[in-house]
């Protein structure tokens, strides 16, 4: 592996990451200043991206496995379930955590997602709380508490609505990353998450078409951030974090991209204008530490038998 293909690596990466990140802070743009439905650009953003990743292995991979995922009938169960109960709750919960609160604290709280695994092989008596899963379910905890009440015990200092389903997602998250390994371990990452994407945009359009637009009366700028959401928050978002795994471990990928709360939380505080006490910058930065602690530390509990997925 020469110097240069890393260096591409840490360039995709975090320009990934950091595309993840500010595409959560873009779609509170456009929820809470051109009041765009949820659902809506939830069900668009997954048939889109899901068919563009799809297109991707068409082109780039082995395209015999678009089709073949669907030859094994337990293979296309799982697959359905992955859709449904994995990526759409994972990308429902977290969008509608941003609509409720902000960008920052709803890409904060789904990485607990780690700490949710943990708890869940304890509960499973399948691993032992060990001091590594200490430090990381404390942090969790502590940067919780700071990010949702900036040290009041009385309040919350984030929409309870957002608080609920910025949790959501973090469940969610955990139960993607959780019933993914089975599918991942068979097929291309590409063909996996396509195919869920475009699942689970399906599956919501029985609630709301994509086909009732919502950008019809909404200006040139409202349709720019809605293509950012889609093209770079989502589709270049994932495929660079992909490619980037050619050149650099799983390890180095998810150190780097620990990025994407960063951005999100500072894209959130400062092109938004989102108030964040001291307190709540204390409690995101015991976060991201919780995540950094997982990618340079030991394998934990939550590592052992599951490899990271990325959803945007």
């Amino acid at each position: 592996m020469n110097l240069s293909s890393r260096k591409i690596g840490y360039l995709l990466v975090i320009t990934g990451a950091i595309f993840w990140g500010v595409g959560g802070t873009v779609a509170q743009k456009l929820f809470q200043q051109y009041a765009v439905n949820v659902n809506w650009l939830v069900t668009t953003r997954l048939l889109i991206a899901g068919m563009l990743l799809l297109s991707v292995q068409y082109f780039r991979k082995d395209r015999s496995q678009i089709l073949g995922v669907w030859k094994t009938k337990k293979t296309a169960i799982q697959l359905l379930i992955f859709g449904i109960l994995g990526m759409l709750a994972v990308q429902y919960t977290y969008m509608a955590s941003i609509k409720y609160g902000n960008a920052a604290v709803a890409t904060l709280l789904q990485y607990l997602a780690p700490v949710m695994i943990i708890i869940y092989y304890i509960f499973r008596k399948q691993t032992v709380l060990s001091r590594q899963d200490t430090i990381t379910v404390f942090l969790a905890l502590l940067g919780s508490f700071f990010l949702l009440t900036n040290g009041s015990f009385s309040q919350l200092s984030v929409p309870p609505l957002a608080v609920i389903w910025g949790i959501l997602s973090g469940v969610a998250l955990a139960f993607y990353t959780l019933y993914a390994v089975p599918l991942l371990k068979k097929f291309d990452t590409l063909v996996i998450v396509g195919w869920a994407m475009i699942i689970g945009g399906l599956a919501l359009t029985m609630i709301h078409p994509p086909w009732k637009i919502e950008l019809a009366t909404l200006p040139l700028e409202a349709y720019l951030y809605f293509l950012f959401v889609i093209i770079f928050g989502t589709m270049f978002a994932f495929w660079f974090y992909i490619e980037s795994l050619q050149s650099l471990s799983p390890k180095e990928t998810s150190l780097l991209s620990s990025v994407e709360p960063l951005a999100a939380v500072i894209t959130t505080v400062i092109w938004l204008k989102e108030p964040f006490g001291s307190l709540q910058w204390i409690g995101a930065l015991s976060i991201i530490g919780m995540i950094l602690l997982l990618a340079v530390g030991k394998k934990s509990s939550a590592e052992v038998e599951v490899e990271e997925v990325k959803v945007g």
